[in-house]
């Protein structure tokens, strides 16, 4: 087993709470490295959920951070069995059921496990747009659905496992895969258009940042610690900027992936990596408007002001938009495996390992409202819909709509 699929295989059981790996360690050891408990709070919110529905445990066996994605009134979700799901945002109510691949023997949730090259499945969460939900699969797959009826448009493979999301714009399909090479679909058919190659580190952590579209580029987040502008026309680079150095002693030590959500203003851009490192970046020309000693594995959210983001250590800061400068920071949540957050209004919202959701002032970080959506982790970013509404989606497949408080 190499040793890039070695550190993907303990970096999902780390992120899921593994009791395989909590036996291996001392009580000292498990205490240092285990959830920070809560804390009570002054709840000034009760968010309570105004919808769940459970689409099934399939999520748990990929270990990615899955999302729903949202169009409208319409919410969709995909998972590891090979279906895709229209769900009425209002309600609840399921509009389409769609098995778009069919998949063999499921892989064992084990420490460590192999599948078979042939084995189906849907591994990167729904791209929409323009009237498609694009998903991918393991084995390379792509397909495109009809938002209305889930009845199958066009399907077409790229060389690798998908395990980010498409995006749809610009009269395009962009798709990741695996294996660093970013293709650009014709989204009436599926054709080719360009593909854009770019080699990949020894080892990374598993996942793959989901292409962002801003103007007539497409930005893309590498294992190396770079961003790259990619032109939408012809998949040509447009430009390169490092976001954090990938140097240390071994290939552990070097890791610097950007692979959360990449951030677009109306002039800047802003990326963190897993190295802690995150950045403003000038869209006209590339150049570098800050730099901080904060960020982490996760992406960041953009607010009127602000910029939001988890460090490893489950901190969450708020960044001052124009120069970085650190507004508040909130470090009750330690070692939580938070995610990405969210902005709900005028809250920040983080979902966590054992399930739980966060709701932070965005004017001073304190926590004033807690849910548990589920008891099984919560590793994709929750989404917000344009009625306010807070989509999430938990490994064990418990998508719960949250009104704004």
């Amino acid at each position: 087993m190499s040793l890039r699929t070695l550190l993907i295989a303990l970096v999902l059981v780390l992120a899921t709470g593994c009791t395989t790996v909590k036996g291996w360690l001392s009580d000292d050891k498990a205490k240092a490295t285990a959830p920070a408990p809560l804390v009570d709070f002054d709840a000034k919110i009760s968010p309570k959920a105004a919808w769940t529905v459970d689409l099934g445990d399939k999520q748990a066996k990929l270990g990615l951070r899955q999302r729903p994605a949202i169009d409208g009134d319409r919410v969709f979700v995909s998972d590891d069995s090979g279906r895709v799901l229209a769900i009425n945002a209002s309600n609840g109510d399921t509009l389409w059921d769609s098995e778009v691949v069919k998949t063999g023997k499921q892989g064992s949730r084990l420490f460590f496990w192999k599948r078979k090259a042939t084995e189906a499945g849907l591994t990167g969460g729904p791209g929409v747009g323009a009237g498609l939900v694009v998903v991918g699969g393991r084995n390379g797959e792509v397909v495109a659905l009809d938002t209305e009826t889930g009845a199958e448009r066009w399907k077409t493979t790229v060389t690798s496992e998908v395990i980010s999301t498409p995006l749809v714009h610009a009269g395009l399909v962009i798709v990741r895969s695996g294996d660093g090479r970013t293709f650009g679909l014709d989204a009436a058919d599926g054709t080719r258009k360009w593909v854009f190659d770019r080699g990949l580190p020894s080892l990374s952590v598993r996942g793959n940042g989901s292409p962002v579209a801003g103007g007539e580029l497409v930005f893309l987040g590498y294992d190396d610690g770079s961003v790259i502008a990619v032109r939408i026309a012809d998949g040509l680079r447009a430009w390169e900027q490092l976001i954090a150095e990938p140097d240390g002693r071994n290939e552990l030590e070097r890791l610097a992936d950007v692979d959360g959500e990449i951030q677009v203003g109306l002039s800047e851009l802003y990326a963190t990596s897993f190295r802690g490192q995150t950045m403003a970046i000038s869209l006209a020309n590339a150049r570098p408007l800050w730099n901080r000693d904060v960020g982490g594995y996760g992406g960041l959210a953009l607010a009127s002001d602000k910029v939001v983001v988890a460090d490893s250590n489950g901190t969450v800061w708020a960044l001052d938009r124009a120069g970085g400068t650190a507004m508040w920071k909130q470090e009750a949540l330690a070692r939580r495996w938070l995610t990405t957050p969210a902005i709900q209004g005028n809250y920040a919202v983080v979902g966590d390992v054992d399930g739980y959701l966060h709701w932070l002032s965005m004017d001073d970080g304190q926590i004033v409202g807690r849910v548990r959506a589920d008891r099984s982790p919560i590793l994709g970013t929750p989404q917000v819909s344009p009625t306010g509404t807070l989509l999430v989606l938990t490994s064990d497949g418990e998508l719960s709509a949250y009104p704004q408080p």
